[in-house]
């Protein structure tokens, strides 16, 4: 009987654990290697009084993505994560004492704006929304839903759709697109925000990232128990389809025999056999080095250069007072172009916009301590030294507080993991949390993709085609299994006789193969 593709996954973050679930499910042999003690990657917690408190991703748009994974194995999501939508998109506060809620009913949206700046803004808002959808539904499938983006059939698809050339405002950066938009300057601010969910600042994004916000628009949704319950069921249902996880062990070294992949060597001396390699890892520890010199030639430099945002993440459990708070929270700083001026000098922002996390609100508010994550953007290979971490402390909770909210008690800086603890806790990332920057109009098209230039060596996760969020990462990890699955389908055709490691020609695509999770 031929043995199964003997597959190792580096990483159990949300890339990670999509393509294992994937080739699992296709009859490969894999294993998961992560150095950390948890699967989720960046999908991280910490210990509280009140239980873990997710300090990583909170928000969890484009579930379709998520639902084809679990349907593509022969299950289903909600049978193993409880998912509420999000009624209230987020509440945002400025500091002259204005607040404003956008809602999952575009109609609520547009009352709310109303309110909130007049009649104009709302005619803006649509002009804005309209232009928003354009462009999501224009590039997701020749960007988002493509495994290698061309420029060239991207050329086309926009020729064939000529109403997308205005609306992706080609040589415009987002804020130079949405002065145009709005006559409101909080509105400006608001949607300018956006830019930093894949890491870079609206001042040098372009226009096309307007699209970001259709993805909210079409509905957010909150993973009862905390977003690392989505990763916990991944995992479980990996194993399930027969995947094994080695926690707390690092990957040190990919090995190479005659020209292709054929090993990873592990922290503690072992080495794991592979006819496949996926790395779900920042590329710029490939770029550096980090796992030898055969990878390090896969990944160029303007695939990982320049680098996104970092942040500066509190988690952690208070009581809070004062203003009534969301689930999802945004407290502006007084002047964005002062913010993004700072984090481009390499500075924590003096004046920091602060997104509030309050994980255990969407419905009736708690009694008693709350888990809460705040972010503050930072810039990449920030070092600061003790002193920093105090002003850090100092900057986040006097900014809220004079905006109306406190916590009681207030955290600890050992609540606090800072760009440099990010580069600590993902190696040669400089902490920058979404690989390569956004910034730039071919920014899209230099970003790796899942298959490399080392037979056997692929790649899934934030720093890899599509992008940062969970769904891109998710659809980095199909990327990947795709990849692979399709190579070995093309050599056995080429080849009659089973290759080293072999699949079946059964196992050659993931509709063929048999749901071990519906067998079980």
């Amino acid at each position: 009987m031929e043995r199964p593709v003997r597959t190792v996954v580096i990483g159990a973050g949300i890339g990670g654990l999509s393509a294992a679930i994937r080739l699992a499910h296709a009859g490969h042999q894999v294993t998961v290697v992560d150095m950390h003690g948890a699967p989720g990657g960046k999908m991280r917690t910490i210990a509280s009084s009140v239980g873990p408190v997710d300090a990583g991703p909170t928000v969890m748009t484009l579930r379709s993505v998520f639902e084809r994974l679990f349907a593509d194995v022969g299950d289903r999501l909600d049978n193993h994560v409880a998912l509420q939508p999000e009624i209230l998109i987020a509440r945002h506060f400025w500091h002259d004492g204005s607040k404003l809620d956008l809602f999952a009913d575009p109609d609520a949206t547009h009352d709310a704006i109303g309110i909130f700046a007049g009649a104009t803004a709302q005619r803006e808002f649509a002009a804005f929304n309209a232009t928003a959808k354009r462009l999501f539904n224009g590039f997701e499938k020749p960007i988002m839903q493509a495994a290698r983006p061309d420029i060239l059939g991207l050329t086309a698809h926009v020729l064939r759709h000529p109403r997308l050339i205005p609306a992706m405002a080609p040589g415009r950066t987002l804020a130079q697109m949405l002065a145009r938009h709005f006559s409101d300057p909080r509105l400006r601010q608001l949607f300018g925000r956006y830019a930093t969910y894949v890491g870079g600042s609206p001042l040098q994004s372009p226009a096309v990232l307007a699209l970001i916000w259709q993805s909210e628009a079409q509905g957010v949704w909150r993973v009862e128990g905390g977003m690392h319950k989505l990763a916990r069921a991944m995992r479980d249902l990996a194993e399930r389809l027969g995947a094994r996880f080695l926690f707390g062990q690092v990957a040190t070294r990919i090995e190479q025999q005659a020209g292709r992949v054929s090993a990873v060597h592990l922290s503690d001396g072992r080495q794991l056999p592979a006819d496949v390699v996926i790395f779900n890892g920042d590329p710029k520890a490939l770029h550096s080095g980090e796992l030898g010199a055969p990878s390090q030639r896969t990944v160029p430099s303007n695939g990982v250069f320049p680098r996104s945002l970092s942040a500066f993440v509190w988690a952690f459990a208070s009581e809070p007072s004062g203003v009534a708070l969301a689930h999802h929270n945004v407290f502006f700083g007084k002047d964005p172009v002062a913010e993004f001026k700072d984090l481009a000098a390499g500075h924590m922002p003096a004046d920091p916009t602060l997104y509030v996390c309050a994980q255990d609100r969407g419905g009736i508010a708690p009694v008693g301590p709350e888990r809460f994550e705040i972010i503050m953007n930072g810039p990449p290979g920030y070092e600061g030294g003790p002193e920093e971490t105090e002003t850090c402390r100092t900057r986040t909770f006097e900014t809220l507080r004079n905006m109306g909210l406190s916590f009681s008690p207030a955290p600890g800086t050992g609540a606090l993991t800072t760009p440099s603890g990010f580069n600590a806790r993902f190696p040669a990332s400089d902490g920058s949390l979404y690989g390569r920057s956004p910034h730039g109009m071919m920014a899209t098209f230099k970003r790796p993709t899942a298959k490399t230039s080392l037979p056997g060596l692929y790649l899934a996760g934030g720093g890899v085609h599509p992008g940062a969020g969970i769904p891109m990462a998710c659809l980095s990890g199909q990327h990947a299994a795709a990849a692979i699955l399709n190579d070995l389908a093309s050599t056995l055709r080429s080849r009659p006789m089973a290759m080293p490691g072999g699949t079946s020609m059964e196992s050659a695509t993931m509709a063929s193969a048999p749901s071990r999770s519906s067998a079980s």
